[in-house]
């Protein structure tokens, strides 16, 4: 599975649409962003992308994470966001 990174530049739209078209076609995506601008714009892209999906009949949930990843030798914090499938609550 792709992972998708995410930047306080990144147009939403694109995003959320990059979002839509990999959990179509992988019933999951998993999403990266370093930063608060990033975090913000990953999590408006999620909001669109479920609105896309939903119209599909999609219901999907958010499970974030922390992550450490080494960026040119270095260790950062990063916040990874998986979008996986609803599950009903019985």
């Amino acid at each position: 599975m792709s992972l998708i990174k995410v930047s306080a530049q990144s147009r939403t739209a694109a995003v959320a649409g990059a979002i839509a078209g990999t959990y179509r076609d992988h019933g999951r995506v998993e999403i990266q962003a370093i930063g608060a601008g990033a975090v913000n714009q990953a999590i408006k892209a999620v909001v669109i992308a479920k609105g896309y999906l939903a119209e599909e009949g999609k219901a999907i949930v958010l499970v974030p994470s922390v992550v450490e990843v080494d960026i040119d030798g270095e260790d950062r914090t990063a916040i990874r966001l998986s979008v996986e499938p609803a599950r009903n609550a019985a």
